[in-house]
């Protein structure tokens, strides 16, 4: 494989990868909108695809992390909108979790998983397992014991899908019997919070393998359905790329949105990359996007590991403004992020409260093509109140308190609420405070306390 290349220097890498993922292209004014102001329905579709992928997480503490990106790319839209696009029945848009762990991708991207589909079926219950199967570790060790204790079991739950879907894990148990929680872990590697009920085991395993998907969300719980009653007939029907092709095309995916990259962050671990591949097949599919041209290699400024550039990577200045969910691509490689915008980032939500430096659920600012502060963020549902408990600015961080205050107002208004309150401490909060109480309107007024 080809081992060198230009030099590029490490802003030039920053924007290449911003313009990959969407930023600056879709706020520039004069676009049409929706009706309210609101961004519509092709521009919700556009920073998804974008996106390439996104990532869902439980934490509800701002909002669900998946609609965040997509507001980070477009400004103000409606929720519902980018729901329908998931989970309507029209949908274009499907959950799997081998993206980027559990995550929305386009639906092109179906029959590009249908060799890791496949592998599943045949193995994931193997003791050698194939390393083109992913599948959570719960996954496996559960259909181990399964497999050994309760021959049959997957069938009934799968026929009971059949009759009844779409199910909940738990509405999908044929027999309604639970292990209780007072019973030894019969894998203490899974460990106590993938300690699934069987009916859990085996639904998530039809999910693995491609036979149910999520039809929808109730209250964030999955709720699951036959595959073929779900996704369009078009999709289900398209032609199955071989394996070696549908590797090609996850990565030629991935490269496009990341614009900038190493192999490692093109393809390397789950939580790392847009889709992990076994390390010698993708060595094999990068090797041949190189021949083909799209994959340039290159050296980035202070990163020793060999990059390569997409073909169609755009390097410009960028005019953004965004608050980055944790889970966001552009920075969900904390690795890549510290190297590109010497941006030490750690998510801080399962670091107990005396531990955590900069808050609970921080959003990096983007502003231009600098991560300039750390914003912790709250939505106070029950005094309707954008929070702000802790604020950081990065050392040697341009003036940014006028474009953060602009931010938030907008993001308070997206989610519904009427107030911005800043109980956070030290001078850039007290500048924002001030900032936002000079240009606040009645309907979205600032104070420097707030419930907690």
């Amino acid at each position: 494989m080809v081992t060198v290349g230009d030099e590029v220097s490490v802003t030039s890498a920053r924007r290449m990868a911003l313009h990959a993922q969407g930023f600056g292209e879709l706020r520039r004014s004069g676009d049409a909108r929706s009706a309210g102001g609101r961004r519509g329905v092709a521009r919700v579709r556009a920073a998804a695809d974008w996106a390439g992928v996104l990532q869902l997480d439980s934490v509800n503490v701002l909002c669900r992390s998946h609609y965040l990106p997509v507001f980070a790319r477009v400004g103000d839209y409606s929720r519902d909108t980018l729901d329908q696009l998931s989970w309507g029945p029209k949908r274009e848009l499907f959950e799997y979790f081998w993206g980027h762990k559990a995550a929305l991708l386009p639906l092109s991207v179906w029959p590009l998983m249908r060799w890791r589909m496949r592998a599943a079926q045949q193995q994931v219950w193997a003791d050698d397992l194939s390393p083109d199967v992913t599948a959570p570790w719960s996954v496996v060790a559960g259909m181990r014991r399964l497999t050994a204790e309760r021959p049959g079991y997957v069938d009934q739950v799968l026929e009971r899908v059949t009759e009844h879907g779409p199910l909940t894990a738990s509405e999908a148990s044929p027999d309604g019997v639970r292990r209780k929680r007072t019973d030894p872990d019969p894998d203490p590697t899974t460990g106590s919070m993938w300690n699934w009920q069987d009916a859990k085991i085996a639904i998530e395993y039809l999910f693995c393998t491609g036979q149910v998907t999520i039809a929808g969300r109730r209250h964030f719980e999955r709720v699951y359905d036959l595959t073929e009653r779900v996704l369009p007939a078009d999709v289900l029907n398209a032609p199955e790329p071989t394996p070696a092709e549908a590797r090609r095309e996850l990565l030629r995916t991935a490269a496009r949105g990341l614009g900038v990259t190493t192999a490692k962050e093109l393809c390397g671990a789950t939580g790392k990359s847009h889709f992990p591949l076994p390390a010698a097949t993708a060595r094999e599919a990068v090797g041949e996007l190189i021949d083909s041209g799209e994959l340039i290699p290159i050296r980035v400024e202070g990163v020793k590991q060999q990059a390569y550039r997409w073909h169609e990577a755009k390097d410009k200045p960028v005019d953004v403004r965004a608050l980055l969910s944790p889970f966001d691509p552009l920075i969900w490689n904390r690795d890549r992020t510290q190297h590109l915008f010497d941006f030490f980032y750690r998510i801080s939500i399962y670091t107990p409260a005396p531990q955590r430096i900069h808050g609970y659920y921080v959003l990096p600012f983007l502003l231009g093509d600098r991560l300039v502060a750390r914003v912790d963020l709250k939505a106070d549902r029950a005094t309707s109140t954008l929070v702000v408990p802790t604020l950081t600015a990065e050392p040697g961080a341009p003036d940014f308190i006028e474009p953060l205050a602009e931010e938030l107002r907008l993001m308070a208004g997206w989610l519904g609420l009427e107030r911005i309150a800043i109980p956070a401490a030290g001078k850039p909060a007290a500048q924002l405070t001030d900032r936002i109480r000079v240009t606040s309107t009645p309907a979205s007024t600032v104070t420097k306390d707030a419930k907690k």
